[in-house]
């Protein structure tokens, strides 16, 4: 666990600094004294008694107590270190920025191991090793540059990373972005991004801490402890953005089902992200982005004004906003003919607002009254100004300044002039605020993370009768494809709806079950995975010679072991299916049903458990939702029928995580009912 002595250390010691600032150690220590840390500071380094003018130490045991160590020394050098700071000194706090360890060789793997041991036994914690350090706003615990501007409700920000954190800090820097602490967390040998994020989370204290958190993650070694402290924070009022790097598979993964085929570990990110409330970034400047936008006022609503003197970037940012499913709506009427009033000739307010490259301080001024105040179809207001460089557009964006603190509609200022406009950019952070530099970035930021869906209530856990009659039935059965007897059950006992169906070896039985389940009936084959395939679905059978025909055509299919027989059915084809994606759990998947899965590949996905509103959420979010309602005359779906379908998978998911790969393909979806039609299910002990 994190403690205090990490971060707000009252001593610190820097073991294998120098006066050679080129080199990890000696830049560390530079840095530390740099930026003003309070407390004491030694080194240690036998070929001096002093390093940049702090006493030096020729060894661990010759220094006094010290709260955090700092380790720049080789690998092989850590552990006795780390075992005489224990045991003599009372350190409780470690940073290993050395490399050698478990990135490198199953002996280094093995002194990392031996670190964390000695950690462990002493209640110590470790960042690192292999990583550039860890700032707060007490020091600058850190070998690289840049340190961003420190202040307590900036960013937290959590890097996977070294190298990735100096760059997205270096993107971050010149947009005026402040960070309440960086974390680099290495190996994470002990602790990781999802540790560090359950002290953010353990800690939070909503008058005095950070309300942005961001992540760059290229590995998910704990998805559970990452989903609850992330979605516990998001209900605390923070905002969390987080990159996953390594999204993409070298090659194709051979599966047996269509759930196989859809369901990656990638989309099992994708879906923990939404569970926990996390706006998923695709890159440094996004997430830099991102953190810009959450350091702003919410917006509530989805109506934008576009304030500017420059058309083209308006257009293209009202492009990027109306794409993404916000609204840039036409203004008119009494109040915008008043402020039209107050503008140049040429000016324009029908939305982008455009006051000319001409436009003053006073005229933005009336502008913005107006919108924050009169303009009831307004929620926010970006306002995009640069400069030409013909005169200094320092009174437009001090207005700027003052009317971010006045306005009660969020605003955001987007300004591009990065070079003409320097020196005037330079004063509006100085005054802590943020620029988005470039509209198109903002405007996909924006849009994104209007698009996180809110968070639903936690799902409880399955418990009584029908759980118990699951279990029982899972006790009994063997790892593989279960038959289509033990599908049925299983269903049954989940109360999944499923349609009347039976498996018959002779014709006389098929011929019989044709008479008892009503004509028209399908016949499909038992045995083969893939039936479509293979020819194995049989269509609309009405009479007993069709049905004794179709018994012999599939019964003669290579694997054939029996035939399904149900009643016909007309609907709509869906698709639900479940598997395990480790370490994150069950992906439960949802979409078009039949060929149209393959064909079209509208698919929505989530993490199980799923509660009522996530599955109307993911139902909301096909491309297909349409079809589902009703188009053109035909028939709609009972969506509610389908939202218990899909949560009785999750159920039988939480009640079975046994269930390796599932399958319900397709279900039929009609306007009364939710019928299952065929459904596989894999078991995976």
């Amino acid at each position: 666990m994190i403690n205090r002595e990490l971060l707000n250390p009252s001593s610190i010691v820097v073991i294998g600094a120098s006066n050679d600032i080129r080199k990890p150690g000696g830049k560390m220590l530079k840095n530390i004294i740099d930026h003003d840390y309070r407390g004491q500071l030694f080194v240690v380094n036998p070929k001096a008694a002093e390093i940049q003018g702090v006493k030096s130490y020729p060894d661990a045991e010759s220094l006094p107590q010290t709260e955090l160590a700092i380790l720049a020394v080789p690998a092989a050098a850590c552990p006795a270190l780390v075992r005489t700071l224990t045991q003599e000194n009372g350190t409780r706090a470690f940073i290993i920025i050395s490399a050698g360890f478990s990135e490198e060789n199953a002996a280094g793997a093995a002194l990392e191991h031996e670190i964390v041991h000695i950690l462990n036994k002493a209640g110590a914690c470790l960042i690192g090793p292999n990583c550039i350090g860890v700032i707060t706003t007490a020091f600058a615990g850190s070998f690289a540059l840049p340190i961003p501007k420190l202040d307590p409700k900036g960013v937290d920000f959590i890097s996977g990373s070294g190298a990735t954190a100096v760059f997205i800090m270096e993107s971050a820097t010149p947009t005026g972005l402040t960070f309440s602490s960086v974390f680099s967390v290495g190996n994470s040998a002990q602790l990781g991004a999802e540790e560090v994020l359950e002290y953010l989370d353990e800690t939070f204290d909503p008058e005095a801490s950070s309300k942005v958190k961001l992540l760059y993650l290229e590995s998910i070694q704990k998805p559970a402890k990452l989903l609850k402290h992330a979605s516990s924070l998001v209900r605390k009022g923070c905002r969390i953005a987080a990159v996953k790097a390594g999204s993409s598979e070298a090659g194709s993964r051979a599966a047996s089902s269509h759930t196989g085929a859809l369901a990656t570990p990638d989309t099992a990110v994708d879906a923990l992200f939404r569970k926990a409330g996390i706006v998923r970034c695709f890159g440094r400047t996004e997430l830099v982005t991102m953190g810009a936008l959450f350091m702003h006022k919410k917006l509530e609503g989805k109506r934008l004004a576009i304030i500017t003197h420059a058309g083209g970037p308006a257009v293209m940012l009202t492009d990027i906003l109306s794409n993404g499913g916000l609204q840039v709506p036409p203004i008119s009427g009494p109040a915008a003919e008043q402020l039209l009033t107050k503008l140049y000739p040429g000016s324009s307010v029908s939305n982008p607002i455009d006051i000319l490259a001409t436009g003053t301080a006073e005229q933005m001024d009336a502008v913005i009254e107006c919108a924050d105040k009169e303009m009831d179809n307004i929620d926010g207001m970006c306002i995009i100004f640069g400069s030409p460089g013909l005169t200094s557009v320092g009174p437009v964006y001090d207005l700027i300044n003052e009317k971010m603190k006045t306005c009660r509609k969020p605003i955001y200022p987007i300004f591009p002039s990065i070079v003409n406009a320097g020196e005037e950019i330079a004063s509006f952070l100085a005054k802590g605020r943020i620029n988005f530099p470039d509209e198109v970035l903002f405007g996909q930021a924006l849009t994104r993370a209007c698009k996180t869906p809110d968070l639903s209530a936690p799902v409880r856990n399955v418990t009584g009768q029908a759980h118990r009659n699951i279990r029982k039935l899972i006790n009994k059965y063997s790892d593989g494809y279960l038959t289509p007897d033990q599908v049925q059950d299983l269903l049954d006992a989940a109360g999944i709806n499923r349609i009347s169906e039976r498996v018959v070896n002779t014709v006389e039985e098929a011929v019989s079950s044709a008479l008892s389940l009503g004509f028209p009936v399908v016949m499909k084959v038992v045995g083969p995975i893939h039936k479509t395939d293979v020819g194995g679905v049989i269509l609309n059978l009405s009479n007993h010679e069709d049905v004794e025909s179709a018994f012999d055509q599939l019964m003669s299919i290579d694997g054939a072991t029996g035939v399904l027989m149900q009643p016909m059915l007309r609907g709509r084809e869906l698709f639900v299916g479940a598997k395990r994606e480790n370490p994150f759990g069950h992906l439960i998947m949802i979409g078009l049903g039949g060929i149209f899965i393959e064909v079209l590949k509208d698919v929505k996905s989530g993490l199980a458990p799923l509660s009522r509103h996530e599955i109307s959420m993911m139902i909301n979010e096909l491309q297909a939702k349409k079809l589902l309602e009703g188009v053109r005359g035909q028939q709609g779906v009972a969506i509610e029928k389908w939202i218990d379908l899909v949560a009785g998978v999750s159920d039988l998911i939480e009640s079975a995580p046994e269930i390796a790969e599932m399958d319900l393909n397709p279900v039929m979806g009609l306007i009364d009912k939710v019928v299952t039609v065929d459904a596989r299910i894999r078991i995976e002990k």
